[in-house]
Parts: C-alpha cells; structure tokens; sequence
C-alpha cells in the first residue's frame, strides 16, 4: 500500500471528530482531577507558580570556540574546561589513527566515565563552586562533549582527505547554544553550513525565523499556563489518586505524559533551534514517522541524538532494516548505547529492553504480513482497506510505545495500573474505545504524511529541468 493512498472526506472529518471530542472528553476528567487534588499533600512539592523563559547570545565563524570555551569557564569553572578539552583531545588523537572502531570505542569509554563511578565522582569534583544547575550543566556538557568528539572523529576516518584539524573539533563542541543540552549536529552537516564563507538566506527566511521565535514565545507562555491547571506530572506519583481518574482521563494522562515530553523538547529547541538559524545553521528536524528509538531523542531533550545513533549505529549495523538478524545486533547495540547515556541501573535496563524489543517486533509482523497466505489476504483488499488495516495496527504500537516509554516517564507502578486498568478492568469496553480513538488519531497522521509526500513530489517535479 502506497502512502498517496487517500480516504473519502467524510471519513478522515469522522476520525477528526472522534478524536476532538476524545481528547476534550480526557481533558476535562483530568482538569476536575487537578483541581480536586490541588490542595493534596502530596502535590505541594510539585505544584508551584512562576513564568521562566530562557534566552542566550551567540557570536559566528571561529569566534565558536573561543566564545563558548569563555562561557563554560566562566559558569563552570577552568579545571571543568581543562577536563573537557582533555577529551577533545584524546578523541582528535584518534581520529588521526583513522580507525573507526577505535574512535567508537574511545568514545563510549569516555561516555562511561561520566555515567558510572568511581570516575563520575571523580570528574565532577573539576566543578569549582556550586550552584542549582551545577550538576545538569555538568551531564550535559560532558555527555554532548563525547557524542560530539566521537561524531568529529568518526567523520575523520570516513573522510581522510578532507584533513579536520584541532581547531575544528573545537568550534564544533564549543558552539555555545548547543553546549549543554544540544541538540546533537553531527560533525559533517556542521562543518559544511559554518565553513561558508558569505552564507545567503533563502527568500523570506528571516521572516520564517521571526514567525518561529514568536510562535516558541507563545509555546512557552501556553505550557506554563497549562501545567498552572493540569497536574500530568504529579497525579502519577499518588497511585491511591490516579487509580480514581475514571478511565478516558487515565488514558488521557499516560498520553499526556508522553506529549509532554515532545512538547518540552519541541520549545526548548524551538528556542534553540531559533538563535543557530539566526547563524546559518540548519538544526536537526524531527523525523516524519513516531518510532520507538525517536521517542527515545524526544523524551531526553535532543531530536539530534536520533540523528547521531541512526548515522553512526543503528543504520550502520541494520542496513536497510528488512533482515531478522542485522536488525536485532542494531537494536541492541543502539539501545546499550542508549543505556549508557542514560545511566545503568534498573529501570533503565527495563526501558531498554521494551524498546529493543518493540522495534524488532515490528519487524517481525511485517515479515509476519509478507508471508504467503497473509500477503494473498492483503492482495485481495482494496488500497484504502488496506491503509484501515495498517493504521489499525498502528494504534496498536502506538500504545505499545505510550506503555514501554511511561517505566522511565512515571514509575513502574504507575504503568502497571494503567495496563491493568485499560487492558483488564476496562475490558472490552475502554480497550476498544481507546484504541478506536487512537486509530482515529493515526489516520490523520497518515493523512498528513500523504499531503506532505503530494506536496514533496510536486515540488520536485516544478524542479526537473524542462
């Protein structure tokens, strides 16, 4: 089945309907659920008012590296700078090697260093002062310092003849408003946009720039109101609380959950994002489709790290990803990685192995689909058919993420009763009602994927040479 595959007007207005209503149906049970239990004891620490926004200046070209080594002396202090720029170093050392592996593995070694003792405790004494955001400010910046050195090095060695020097590395991991909390630009797509000499702007870019600086404006000022009325994060945490949402409001707070985790990235990077197009940069864009390894990117603050693991790891091993067995060592060498970024212990290995496993799992329904007596089935159903039948199993792995993503989001518990409350006790009539809703929800994402290929393939046809 083919993505141009369109459905009748009438149906794509019926979903569009059903998941309105759907959605403002949960919203409302959740917003009666915050304000009952806004004055709870177990809320207070939680529930607090306040407006924050944050902004950065920037400077161009080889001032990079000295402005953003300045700027992280200055917050972290020099000893910090000295233990970055020992890294920087040993990882530029070998890439001069050109062996790949050895660059790989340096660099996973050095990430180590910063997510297990007894070096963590080690490294993070190079921190002079203390201040609230000392110890995010120390993850980020050494946790994005060792992905950026290993991208510099790993396009070193496919590239040999291009000659990276130290002072490139440099401006490419000091770039001030990437530093601490990315994203991730791999070293290839930035080297090219900053080496430039007189970068043009395309024809209505600087008005495309301001439209998105206001529109991250008006996002943060409507997360903060929002969060003001509904209490998505904190409800979770009083299980005695949660378990009386009725069921549409509990399904709409696991969603919730996770979207706010894509909405938080989307505006501190809608911020970010904002201030590199000012210089030229291009940032790292979300992919088109929802999967299990970019929900991953989204949840922990950097789209860029999708980018990073597909180029270095996972499209590296899987190739293609239609064959069992180099799908399965991508996912799991991609999802070790993962764990390392994210710090070993429990429940990450847990949401490691959800995720590993769902990504293979759908992997094996398609080769499920593609077998003989189902494929004929297929065959035999009109295109349109075919698309309600894919999307059906769509919502079904939609959800599949919501839960495996929600042991790292909440709390194990907190999944627990949500599976046990939609999927047992809510049987069939919540199971199905969500699962309706939710199928209404990736018909139009669907819906949206075949404009934008319409749109793509009409622009490249105005492109072809007559």
């Amino acid at each position: 089945m083919g993505i141009k595959t369109a459905l009748p007007a009438a149906e794509l207005g019926l979903y569009s309907l059903v998941l309105s209503g759907a959605l403002a149906y949960a919203g409302r049970g959740l917003l009666e659920a915050s304000q009952d239990g806004a004055h709870r004891k177990a809320f207070r620490e939680s529930v607090r008012p306040g407006w924050e926004y944050i902004g950065r200046k920037m400077l161009r070209s080889w001032m990079y590296a000295v402005y953003g080594a300045l700027a992280v002396m200055g917050t972290m202090g020099p000893w910090y700078l000295l233990l970055l720029l020992g890294h920087c170093v040993g990882l530029y050392v070998a890439s001069l090697l050109g062996q790949p592996w050895l660059c790989l593995g340096l660099g996973l070694a050095s990430l180590a260093s910063f997510k297990m003792d007894p070096l963590i405790s080690w490294q993070s004494g190079f921190v002079t002062g203390t201040f609230d955001l000392q110890e995010v400010l120390f993850h980020g910046g050494s946790s994005f310092t060792v992905l950026r050195c290993t991208s510099f090095a790993l396009e070193s060695c496919a590239h040999p003849d291009r000659h990276y020097s130290l002072a490139d590395l440099l401006k490419y991991n000091f770039y001030l408003p990437f530093f601490f909390f990315g994203p991730i630009m791999t070293f290839d797509r930035f080297h090219a946009q900053v080496s430039q000499v007189e970068p043009v702007r395309r024809e209505g870019e600087l008005w495309h720039i301001r439209a998105q600086a206001g529109l991250s404006v008006v996002a943060i000022m409507a997360v903060d109101i929002f969060f003001h009325f509904f209490y998505i994060l904190t409800i979770p945490s009083d299980l005695k609380f949660a378990n009386r949402l009725p069921d549409s409001a509990l399904a709409g707070l696991a969603y919730s959950n996770l979207v706010y985790d894509w909405v938080k990235a989307a505006v501190l990077f809608g911020v970010v994002n904002t201030v590199a197009c000012l210089d030229h940069l291009d940032p790292p864009q979300p992919p088109k489709c929802i999967t299990a390894l970019y929900v991953f990117a989204e949840t922990h603050f950097d789209r860029g790290i999708n980018d990073w693991l597909c180029k270095y790891v996972y499209n590296h091993i899987g190739g293609e990803h239609s064959a069992v067995i180099p799908e399965l060592a991508a996912t799991v060498a991609t999802f070790a990685i993962t764990t390392l970024w994210l710090g070993p212990c429990d429940i990450v290995y847990l949401w490691s192995f959800l995720n590993c496993f769902g990504l293979n799992f759908e992997l094996w329904m398609q080769k499920l689909a593609e077998w003989g007596p189902l494929a004929r089935i297929e065959a035999s159903l009109s295109v349109q058919m075919s698309r309600r039948v894919r999307a059906l199993f769509g919502a079904m792995n939609f959800w599949a993420i919501i839960m495996y993503n929600l042991v790292s989001l909440n709390s194990l518990k907190f999944t627990e009763l949500v599976a046990r409350r939609l999927l047992l006790t809510g049987f069939p009539q919540t199971t199905l009602s969500i699962l309706f809703v939710t199928y209404c929800g990736v018909q139009l994402v669907k819906e949206r994927e075949r404009t934008l290929a319409l749109e793509e393939e009409q622009k490249q046809d105005k492109e072809k040479p007559e």
